[in-house]
C-alpha cells in the first residue's frame, strides 16, 4: 500500500516545531529558537501530541521532560529534518562556483591548524561562495561519532577512535616532546626515567580520548602524573613554559612552536607509532555529489600538505 496518501495529510512544518521542542524541552524556548510566538508554538504541541497519542513533554516540578516516546523521536527528528533540507536545498547540477552551501567538520585544533588553511584556500579559488565551519569535537562527540556525522559533513580525526564508518586517509603526524628551556629535570635528551618522574599535561583525558602516544606510555607500564588537562594542542606549549611538566604533541604542530621562546621540542626516547589522520564521514553522505567534491578538496589539501 503506498504511503503518499498518508504522508500528503501532515504538515511537514511540524517537522521543525517537533525538532525544536525536543531540543528545547520548554515551549517558550523552542518558540524564540523558531520566532514564533508561544500560543502558536503551543498550538503545534496540541497537534503533535494528537498524532502521536502521547504528550511528548511531560511537567516535572518547574521543568518538562521527554517522554519515552519523545526520546525515541529524538533520536530521528535531527536527522529526518537535516535530510529534508538538503532535499530542497539540491540541485540538479551543482556547480561549486556558484554554490553558497557550508560544510561543517568536527575535529580538533591540531587537525584544523594543519589543514583547515590549505582547504579554505583551495575552496575559494574553486567555489568562492562555499564556506567551511570547523567545530571542536568533544569526547562525547567522538564517542557517539555515527550519531554526530549525520547531521555534520565530517570529522577529521586518527585512526584508533572510530570504527565502521567511511574515511579518506589525509597524513600520517609523528609525536615528539614539549620541554621548557627552564626545565631542571630533562637535560638535551630526555629519557624513560624523565618520563616516568616528570608531571605532565595531557590534551584529553578519558577512556575512548587518549591519544596512541599516551597509550604507548600505558603499554610500557608508565603512569603518568598528570597535573594538567587542557582539551586543546595549540594550549599545551603554555602549560609547559616555566614549568617541569611534559606535554606529547604532533611534529607538524610542533613545528609551529620552533619559534616560541622557552620551549624545547624534544625526540620520545621511544618508537611511538605515527598516526594517521583520516576525514570521517556517514554513509548517508557517500553519494552526495556536493559531499563527493568537498572530500576531493580536502584529500587534494592533503596531499598540498604532505608534497615533498
Amino acid at each position: 500500500m503506498s504511503e503518499t496518501p498518508y504522508l500528503s495529510r501532515l504538515d511537514l512544518n511540524l517537522l521543525v516545531s517537533l525538532d525544536a521542542l525536543l531540543s528545547e524541552r520548554s515551549v517558550t524556548r523552542a518558540a524564540e529558537r523558531l520566532r514564533l510566538s508561544q500560543p502558536a508554538l503551543s498550538a503545534s504541541l496540541a497537534r503533535l501530541r494528537t498524532h502521536f497519542g502521547d504528550p511528548l513533554l511531560a511537567r516535572r516540578g518547574n521543568t518538562y521532560e521527554l517522554t519515552p516516546l519523545a526520546v525515541r523521536l529524538a533520536e530521528h527528528t535531527s536527522t529526518a529534518l537535516d535530510s529534508a533540507r538538503r532535499v530542497f536545498e539540491s540541485q540538479a547540477m551543482w556547480t561549486p562556483h556558484e554554490s553558497t552551501r557550508e560544510f561543517t567538520i568536527f575535529g580538533s585544533d591540531y587537525g584544523f591548524t594543519t589543514i583547515g588553511p590549505r582547504v579554505t584556500a583551495l575552496a575559494s579559488r574553486a567555489a568562492p561562495g562555499v564556506r567551511f565551519r570547523f567545530v571542536l569535537h568533544t569526547p562525547a562527540v567522538v564517542s557517539d561519532a555515527a550519531h554526530h556525522l549525520r547531521s555534520v559533513d565530517g570529522m577529521i580525526l586518527p585512526h584508533g577512535f572510530l570504527t565502521d564508518l567511511p574515511y579518506a586517509d589525509l597524513w600520517s603526524d609523528d609525536w615528539v616532546l614539549l620541554v621548557a628551556d627552564s626545565n631542571t629535570r630533562v637535560g638535551e635528551h630526555a629519557t624513560m626515567a624523565d618520563l616516568a618522574e616528570s608531571p605532565w599535561v595531557f590534551t584529553y583525558q578519558s577512556r575512548t580520548a587518549y591519544t596512541s602516544a599516551t597509550q604507548q606510555l600505558h603499554q610500557l607500564g608508565l603512569e603518568p602524573r598528570v597535573e594538567a588537562v587542557v582539551e586543546s594542542f595549540l594550549a599545551l606549549p603554555h602549560f609547559v613554559l616555566g614549568s617541569n611538566r611534559l606535554a606529547l604533541v604532533q611534529r607538524h604542530l610542533a613545528d609551529s612552536f620552533r619559534g616560541m621562546s622557552g620551549i624545547r621540542i624534544l625526540p620520545l626516547p621511544f618508537d611511538a607509532t605515527p598516526i594517521v589522520n583520516a576525514l570521517w564521514w556517514h554513509p548517508v553522505h557517500s553519494r552526495d555529489p556536493e559531499h563527493t567534491w568537498m572530500r576531493e578538496l580536502i584529500t587534494q589539501a592533503a596531499t598540498e600538505l604532505t608534497a615533498p
